[in-house]
């Protein structure tokens, strides 16, 4: 299997550091606000690569912390140590503590993933709760004088790491030419970030620590949490392509600086999300959150099958077009689904064992291929085709096992097959307008068409009297 290394600018061949098992450290959310479609990519992405570690054997053992202080709102200026603290500055929007703001958005987090389907980290830990973890590891950091402290706040010296840059290209020859940088009177060099701030007196979230009252910076929590659950490798550490500089960066120089061993064997970025070929846009309403999706008719696996139809490292753009697309790819898989459930295979002696074989093997080889999973889902969709065509003429002599294979491609996507249950009011009013159909009383039959398509869902009629009920999807 081969993982394409933002480190290295290439694919390699995936070898953990300890042989069947893995590490995987997952770059959670700020909880200061709603989770948006692109952050929703990033998570299905890392969901996506646990599931097919999985399925191939590995034991992964997945960490996702949950950032509820330190996380500033200028976090692409002065190395991410300016500006005021998201989390603390909803709070006082909203006049409430700081922790019921990040109570709130972590639950609500946490909801979301569950209706993508997205497996639950084996921990989710809150740098609020490792605050002593934080702290020891700064000390390691002063005490090898890869770090200084200056009024109480407390700075890591980049010059002291000649690697600096290696991830993300900012050398310091670069940050000194182009990056968005601002003087800082404590700071040697303006290029240096924050592992500890001094917190002014009307600070909510403040601790006591060896330079003073204060709170951690960003970057520095990754690495104590890291640390803490995974060791000082990693194997796979996975976030989107903004996190790459400062705060991937950050990470690496402070954790090998305190443990001298490589942090990360394999770095994993996800591409941004475009709105209809723009920038996500809260003020132009384009910053889609999960119930918007849901609000067009569309369900949880319909927007994790649109992820599924771009490779993580390409520059997704979510249409609404798209996302049609992505619902009727589901159709079939599901309809298909429902045949090989309710399909009886006939007597005749010329039943085909469909092979599944083949598909198991390009399925593998794609996603093996950094995670391919557009490549994948095209083997999905070639054996659905070819299997419903043995259905059709009532040959096909192994159902069970094409379920079965059906059923382990489904569950490394992460998508719950089955159609979503009609609620039992729209069904009641459908089957009345069936009995109007067959007393031929037309107009109240499409009366109650009406009153179910208000109820957002869709009725198609089928010639043997049958029908068909579909959730309306808004343009």
């Amino acid at each position: 299997m081969k993982i394409y290394n933002t480190l290295t600018k290439k694919k390699e061949e995936f070898e953990p550091v300890n042989p069947g098992k893995v590490s995987l450290y997952t770059c959670g959310p700020t909880v200061y606000d709603f989770i948006h479609i692109g952050n929703i990519r990033a998570y299905i992405t890392s969901d996506i690569i646990r599931r097919y570690l999985e399925y191939l054997g590995f034991e992964v053992r997945q960490i996702k912390n949950i950032t509820d202080v330190g996380h500033l709102t200028d976090d692409d200026v002065n190395q991410g140590d300016s500006g005021e603290d998201k989390v603390e500055k909803k709070a006082l929007q909203e006049k409430k503590t700081p922790q019921e703001i990040a109570k709130f958005y972590e639950e609500d987090f946490r909801r979301i993933e569950k209706e993508l389907n997205i497996l639950p980290a084996h921990y989710f830990p809150r740098a609020t709760a490792h605050v002593p973890q934080i702290i020891k590891l700064i000390k390691r950091l002063i005490e090898k004088e890869y770090a200084y402290v200056v009024n109480g706040n407390v700075f890591f010296d980049v010059k002291k790491f000649p690697d600096y840059g290696k991830l993300s290209g900012n050398s310091l020859e670069n940050l000194k030419v182009g990056a968005r940088l601002e003087e800082h009177p404590d700071k040697k060099n303006p290029w240096d970030f924050a592992l500890w701030l001094k917190a002014p007196k009307e600070h909510l979230m403040k601790w006591e620590s060896p330079w003073g009252i204060g709170y951690p910076g960003w970057h520095i929590e990754c690495s104590a949490m890291s640390t803490e659950y995974l060791g000082n490798t990693i194997d796979i550490h996975t976030g989107g392509e903004d996190n790459i500089f400062p705060h991937h960066e950050a990470e690496i120089a402070q954790s090998e600086c305190a443990n001298e061993e490589k942090f990360v064997k394999y770095w994993v970025h996800i591409r941004h999300l475009l709105i209809d070929g723009k920038k996500m846009s809260k003020s132009k309403g384009s910053l889609y959150l999960l119930k918007d999706i849901k609000e067009k008719g569309y369900s949880p696996m319909d927007l994790r099958m649109v992820m599924i139809l771009s490779h993580y490292r390409s520059q997704m753009n979510f249409t609404w077009d798209s996302i049609k697309q992505a619902h009727s790819n589901l159709e079939t898989i599901n309809n298909f689904y429902s045949r090989l459930l309710n399909y009886e295979p006939s007597t005749e002696e010329k039943l085909a064992n469909f092979s599944t074989d083949t598909f198991k093997k390009e399925f593998e080889e794609a996603m093996s291929d950094d995670f391919n999973t557009p490549e994948s889902l095209a083997v999905v969709l070639k054996m659905i085709n070819e299997g419903n065509k043995l259905i059709d003429e009532n040959l096909m002599g192994n159902p069970a096992e094409v379920k079965k294979v059906l059923e382990s491609f489904a569950k490394v996507f992460g998508l719950i097959l089955g159609k979503d249950k009609i609620p039992e009011k729209v069904e009641k009013i459908a089957e009345e307008r069936k009995t109007a159909r067959n007393e031929k009383n037309f107009e109240k039959s499409d009366e109650l068409r009406d009153e179910i398509l208000k109820l957002g869902y869709i009725i198609k009629d089928l010639k043997d009297n049958g029908f068909i009920l579909k959730k309306k999807l808004v343009p």
